[in-house]
């Protein structure tokens, strides 16, 4: 989601593109192609960019957020998956899953001007603008580690306990908070940011992926690849469960900040890709 635009970039993995949706006409503007086995995206408004990991072709491909044509590409990556965007150093972090690193981007260039190795599978990379670090999910040594976007150097690690895979996260910054999703024993669990230590652990349904966190209403969406999208709110430190809707191979998921609503998309639903759109209750 990028809320300065009111788009969301879904990627059609199988299908190797990347729709474009205007969340506040409700309608598909254009697709991306040429981009096989789309994984992660991300917005860089500030530089009109989008970042797509095409990991059929091994490469990030830079988008013009204007022309949505494809304008450079940043090979060399095994597994190209999670992208952040590290402003204080005005760089692009992207996991490489199974090349067990993160690839920096120069968002002025284009081009890549490091690997920082991790010593295993990297899930997850996101940004943390309090701290000014990356974070990054090692998922095949249940660790958290933090990357100095400026030196280009992991800082600390922190290890995980109760974690089995974890991959996917989301920070809540103002509270200090990490909600990370383990697709090896189907927890949740939260890191205090202050701490680096866990402070709970819950059960979702299995394959958990993507999740998606919304600050106005502190409501946080945890999908699963097993069909389940799980909603919990934050009371305090404390993740409340919400409910759950079922739908099949609900893999991703995004949440507009602006009108809460909540976007599913799934990959088929009578013989077609659909995307659900919830209008979510406070």
């Amino acid at each position: 989601m990028d809320p300065a635009s009111g788009r969301i970039y879904m990627n059609h993995m199988n299908a190797g593109r990347t729709i474009v949706f205007d969340a506040d006409s409700a309608r598909v503007i254009t697709e991306i192609t040429g981009v096989p086995r789309a994984t992660g995206v991300w917005a860089v408004p500030e530089h009109h960019q989008v970042y797509i990991s095409a990991a059929g072709a091994h490469d990030v491909a830079i988008v013009d957020d204007r022309t949505f044509k494809i304008v450079s590409r940043v090979g060399g990556i095994r597994f190209p998956d999670g992208i952040a965007y590290a402003p204080n150093a005005d760089k692009v972090i992207v996991s490489d899953e199974s090349g067990d690193a993160d690839v920096v981007i120069d968002a002025k260039t284009g081009t890549k001007r490091a690997t920082i190795e991790l010593g295993g599978e990297a899930g997850n990379t996101h940004y943390d603008s309090v701290s000014h670090c990356i974070f990054v999910a090692v998922q095949t040594k249940n660790q958290m580690v933090a990357i100095d976007p400026i030196s280009e150097k992991v800082v600390q690690r922190y290890e995980l306990p109760g974690s089995d895979h974890p991959h996917g996260f989301t920070i809540d910054e103002p509270d200090r908070l990490a909600f990370i999703s383990c697709e090896g024993n189907a927890a949740l669990i939260v890191l205090d940011l202050r701490t680096m230590k866990p402070i709970q652990q819950l059960k979702v349904a299995d394959d958990p992926d993507v999740l998606a966190w919304d600050p106005g209403w502190r409501r946080l969406y945890v999908s699963a690849e097993s069909g389940v999208l799980s909603v919990f709110w934050l009371d305090g430190n404390a993740l409340r469960p919400a409910g759950e809707i079922r739908a099949p191979h609900a893999h991703t998921v995004s949440v507009d900040p602006r009108t809460h609503r909540v976007y599913l998309p799934l990959e088929n639903i009578d013989g077609h890709p659909v995307l659900r759109i919830y209008e979510a209750s406070p």
